[in-house]
């Protein structure tokens, strides 16, 4: 999946799951601030795979983490992963092919 597009997903599924906005963009990375805290994803591609970190300021077991942790899982894990809302396994956005 393309760099912009996990960080236009990652920033589309966080403010819709919690009281968050976007603070800063750019070509590889996007920050989200909020209540629960701050969280910066970047991307990096390498061939046909993009490596996504995600950084944030709280602990493991907070909301914010939660969310992200969610987010992270409906990535797909490998190119050719296609995975649906509902399926037993993690990874799929709603109405959004990972192709």
């Amino acid at each position: 999946m393309p760099g912009r597009e996990v960080l236009r997903r990652a920033g589309h599924v966080l403010m819709e799951r919690l009281p968050i906005e976007k603070v800063d963009e750019d070509d590889h990375s996007i920050r989200l601030s909020g209540g629960d805290g701050t969280v910066t994803f970047s991307v990096h591609r390498h061939g046909m795979e993009t490596t996504v970190h995600a950084d944030t300021d709280q602990v493991r077991t907070s909301r914010l983490d939660t969310e992200v942790q969610y987010f992270l899982t409906l990535l797909p894990y490998q190119p050719g992963d296609v995975k649906g809302r509902g399926e037993a396994l993690p990874g799929g956005l709603p109405g959004v092919s990972t192709k």
